[in-house]
């Protein structure tokens, strides 16, 4: 069935992993009928969780969309990760989605989790409602996690229920605030109770309170409001609409998703206070001239759809798409505008989880998904040759944390990028590069989690496993002192032999990272045909230092005298002799270790800053400055060696409560300390040993 803009809602469940977003989705589905028994994340058989890996460990790992229907409207719920290492994800949701529900547990109040709910909510401007879960567990305080709300966000918050609870602080049952009506849940049944006497002031209080807000809203509702007189109901859902999507209000729901308490309450919320997808974000596109207008949500429009995450698995490709206008059918042809190709649609799918439903086409608004569409990805714009844009990208954070991965079975190599390759379709936030220098496949990511997962998947889908390493550090080496050697090579056999002999100055030159060749032979001691050989005997030497075997950089070598042989010379012997001339030389030029050292950028909450600033002293760093964001957080900027920053992206959570955030680009070579430089040489010993 085909709903009208109007009757579509799209929300995203954010909040902290473990606050019970699954089993909120989980519940919802089941109290509208559109399954027909309760899955537990415990037992791994919920809709949202459906993937091997979100089974084995108990968490959701990526971002999965369950339709539902609900008093003419059908609600898209977008189920995000709450782990910090699947942010991406949660950036794909939040492109989707045209409002938000933070679930926050009675049990935790605010935890970090919500804290990035919320920014990321306010970068977008993004309309929100607060669902307290978990109201009826051991341990679970709502007017505690209700009240550091109301500090953490002002008079913003606005409750829409009370909740009803015994002498051991259980929630039991909700009252409607706007409708001053109690439910209590029977068997996963809602029943209506008579409103508890003793709670009738708080309600009272909290229906005035929220009248206050609504009277904000308009300049009739304030007048109306100081004239004593009544909202009606219609009125205050108009109000409460407006706040909500004026960001003025920010409704607080709560429930159990174990016994659907609060359940249908929060969707009549959703389908009242929510606004539909043209009220929603609204979108900048980049048309074909490079200009950028706003992208209007119109159903009469010509078709347009955004792809907003793929899924690739053994079944095929899924292109998720939200529409942004106009309708679009299978068989249809569209522009891909990051490619310039034309695009023909395959089959259309709603998606519930992993279960595709096929249907015959897709509204404005809607979310959905198209199969196997090979050449489009995560990110691109879908729309009609009469009217090519392009909408933004959607913002992954730069990958922080890298590892080297090695096959375990040999010659497995290309299997692993090809594995790698596919995964990379469905996650865009994690980069491969394949290291010349240090011989390493190199995978960087958010963190040590989505790494794991993606070794995980590897060995299940791809049938290869892999072990992960430390990344391998790129050292160079330079000498220090100009030093002068002769290379002699003399061979005699039967026959010609080999004859090549060379002096040759080198030292230090700061101008080329290159090697620099020159010659300043006199008198044809050495003929100019053989030049060539020695500077590529030079060249091929360079490639290892004297120290611990890396590349030699910020190098001279001068040929200016030597000796040859008219029968036997010749250039393999000259070749032979450059490389036994820079043997002999570069000990005794006083070489060292050069280590690469990086920019770093450096964001956390002012509490963090002596911590922070402390570690990076102790990674041999040096702090450059610091600048205040303006909302508590601190940007401090730092030069800090490669070499320490192997681990940093998981000791930079463990300091801050994964409240800070970084950067890290490489910028210039640097002398090696001598403590860090036995340490580099040790290991490339050890290395080479292996």
């Amino acid at each position: 069935m085909s709903y009208s803009v109007q009757n579509i809602r799209n929300v995203c469940l954010l909040g902290h992993g473990g606050n019970g977003k699954t089993a909120l989705a989980e519940s919802l589905l089941y109290m509208t009928g559109a399954i027909d028994r309760m899955g537990k994340a415990a037992d791994g058989n919920t809709v949202c969780d459906y993937d091997a890996e979100e089974i084995r460990r108990q968490i959701s790992v990526s971002t999965s969309v369950a339709p539902l229907e609900y008093k003419g409207c059908k609600i898209n719920l977008l189920d995000t990760p709450g782990g910090f290492d699947f942010a991406g994800e949660v950036m794909e949701a939040l492109r989707a989605a045209d409002a938000a529900i933070i679930v926050c547990s009675a049990k935790d109040g605010i935890s970090v989790g919500l804290e990035k709910a919320w920014k990321y909510c306010e970068e977008r401007n993004m309309p929100r409602f607060l669902y307290i879960s978990k109201t009826d567990e051991e341990n679970s305080d709502y007017n505690a996690t209700f009240d550091a709300l109301r500090e953490r966000f002002g008079n913003k918050i606005a409750p829409l229920v009370v909740p009803i609870w015994d002498e051991s602080k259980h929630v039991t049952g909700l009252i409607d605030v706007l409708n001053k009506r109690a439910y209590e849940m029977h068997d996963l049944k809602r029943v209506e109770i008579d409103v508890p006497e003793d709670k009738a002031g708080v309600i009272t209080e909290f229906n005035d309170a929220l009248k206050e807000s609504v009277a904000e809203t308009s300049e009739e509702f304030m007048d109306k409001f100081f004239g004593g007189e009544d909202f009606t109901y219609a009125e205050m859902i108009q109000g409460l609409r407006q706040g909500v999507r004026e960001l003025s209000l920010f409704p607080v729901l709560c429930g159990s998703a174990v016994n659907c308490m609060g359940s249908l309450m929060l969707m009549d919320n959703i389908v009242d206070l929510l606004p539909n997808p043209m009220e929603g974000n609204y979108h900048k596109a980049t048309r074909q001239d490079g200009e950028t207008e706003e992208f209007v949500v119109s159903p009469g429009g010509v078709p347009t759809a955004f792809v907003f995450k793929t899924l690739s698995d053994q079944y095929g490709k899924y292109s998720f798409i939200k529409v942004l206008s106009g309708v679009i059918t299978p068989d249809l042809t569209l522009v891909d505008s990051r490619t310039g190709a034309n695009e023909k649609l395959g089959r259309l799918y709603v998606m519930r989880g992993k279960k595709a439903t096929e249907v015959k086409e897709l509204t404005c608004g809607d979310i959905g998904a198209i199969g196997k569409m090979e050449k489009v990805k995560t990110g691109d714009t879908l729309c009609d040759a009469r009217k090519v844009v392009a909408l933004k990208g959607i913002p992954f954070a730069e990958p922080c944390y890298s590892v080297a991965l090695v096959p375990k079975v040999r010659g497995q190599e290309d299997k692993v990028a090809q594995g790698l390759n596919r995964l990379n379709e469905e996650d865009p936030t994690f980069t491969v590069t394949n290291n010349a220098e240090t011989h390493q496949m190199v995978l960087s990511g958010a963190g040590d989690m989505q790494v794991d997962v993606l070794v995980s998947k590897l060995k299940s889908r791809f049938n290869v496993e892999v072990e992960t390493k430390p990344v391998r550090v790129p050292y160079r080496e330079k000498i220090r002192k100009t030093v002068q050697k002769q290379g002699r090579h003399k061979k005699q056999t039967g026959g010609s032999g080999q004859f090549g002999d060379v002096w040759i100055r080198f030292e230090p030159n700061a101008e080329s990272e290159e090697m620099v060749f020159a010659e300043e032979v006199f008198g044809g001691s050495v003929p100019k045909n053989f030049f060539p050989a020695v500077e590529k005997g030079l060249r091929e030497a360079c490639v290892h230092g004297p120290l611990a075997g890396y590349p030699v950089v910020n190098l001279k070598a001068v040929l200016y005298d030597g000796s040859y042989h008219p029968v036997d010379s010749s250039e393999i012997a000259f070749k032979t002799a450059a490389q036994l001339a820079y043997k002999a030389a570069m000990p005794e030029a006083n070489p060292v270790l050069l280590e690469p050292v990086g920019e770093l950028k450096v964001t956390v909450p002012d509490s963090y800053m002596g911590d922070v600033i402390g570690d990076l002293n102790k990674r041999r760093g040096r702090v450059m400055g610091m600048t205040p964001t303006g909302d508590g957080d601190q940007v401090i900027e730092a030069e800090v060696p490669m070499a320490e920053m192997g681990s940093y992206a998981i000791d930079l959570r463990a300091m801050t409560q994964s409240r800070g955030s970084f950067i890290f680009h490489f910028v210039r070579y640097e002398d090696c300390p001598p403590a860090a430089q036995e340490k580099a040489i040790a290991e490339a010993k050890a290395m080479a040993e292996e």
